[in-house]
């Protein structure tokens, strides 16, 4: 099984930083995307940031220009930069990685607990 740990959240003001780490202890398992996910209270969740093993990034509209998803080389961890964050950005974070099983084809989707990020107005 492959299992998500987050770090990082907490609450901040309006115009601030956080910055979100994840690692993924995946033995027998080739993580191939990792990213994050947002889900307000009464919203849908929504993906934030994905950055695949060959580094190219797909991000949400509205956090464009201010969050970076990141990978560090080599390594199952994935971390999301935030920047000049707002009320809107108030959520439950979670860390989200696609692997499968070595010498298999499918991929499966696997979650972290979910991290609390407060923007402060």
């Amino acid at each position: 099984q492959v299992q998500l740990v987050e770090s990082g959240g907490g609450l901040v003001q309006a115009g601030g930083f956080l910055r979100l780490s994840c690692a993924a202890s995946a033995p027998g398992f080739i993580v191939d995307a990792m990213g994050w996910y947002r889900q307000a209270p009464g919203k849908q969740r929504e993906l934030v940031g994905l950055v695949s093993n060959s580094g190219r990034t797909n991000y949400e509209d509205s956090v464009v220009g201010r969050f970076v998803v990141s990978r560090d080389p080599g390594k199952n961890t994935v971390h999301l930069q935030m920047g000049m964050l707002k009320s809107e950005d108030t959520a439950v974070y979670f860390c989200y990685a696609k692997a499968r099983r070595l010498g298999r084809s499918n991929v499966l989707e696997y979650w972290g607990q979910g991290t609390q990020v407060t923007v402060s107005s």
